[in-house]
């Protein structure tokens, strides 16, 4: 065989070899990046729907705490403000300023409540009570599990090469869900009297 004809074979083995490899490598790194999007936008759906059961709750609370404290009429304001923000929150950065607002205004409505013994002795208020904490901590959980699949979506948008890919393709890094005021979700609200 020719020697000329053999380079020319080996570098256009080489050359498909390389495709090959390109090719495999950009269909993986489509592939996890669509997944990692979809995780993320799961994980979204899983916080909505745990605000939307806590903003369901609270006019039940307000309403069994406004019985025994009508005169406090600016917390329950606050309050029904908090909740129409987190209802009409369609992203993580207004959902996260929804948060700060709702965490303060619960924290406003269940010091108000801990000057009425007959209330917080109430099986309806310890109930609710019961039920606050837990859509809290699902809350977290949600939020946890959101942000860590934001993590990983954000890390594989931005290294190198997958970054130039990525944007060619329309992927974009998500927000993560914080809040403008960290200290006002640094502790969930107190329910427990």
């Amino acid at each position: 065989m020719d020697t000329g004809l053999v380079t020319t074979l080996i570098v256009v083995g080489v050359v498909v070899v390389l495709l090959v490899v390109v090719g495999i490598y950009l269909w993986v790194t489509y592939n996890s990046l669509v997944t990692l999007k979809l995780r993320v936008d799961e994980a979204w759906s899983d916080i909505t729907v745990q605000l939307k059961r806590r903003a369901d709750l609270i006019p039940t609370i307000v309403d069994t705490v406004k019985g025994y404290a009508a005169h406090e009429k600016s917390v329950f304001e606050s309050v029904t403000r908090a909740r129409a923000e987190t209802l009409s929150a369609d992203d993580a950065s207004s959902a996260s300023a929804a948060e700060g607002h709702m965490q303060k205004a619960l924290k406003s409505v269940f010091a108000v409540a801990e000057g009425y013994p007959q209330l917080q002795s109430s099986q309806n208020f310890l109930q609710l009570q019961s039920e606050l904490v837990d859509t809290e901590d699902k809350i977290q959980a949600a939020r946890r599990f959101y942000n860590g699949g934001v993590r990983e979506l954000n890390t594989k948008i931005r290294v190198f090469p997958n970054s130039t890919f990525a944007k060619s393709k329309g992927f974009t890094e998500a927000t993560f869900f914080e809040t403008a005021e960290p200290a006002a979700i640094a502790e969930p609200p107190r329910v427990q009297f």
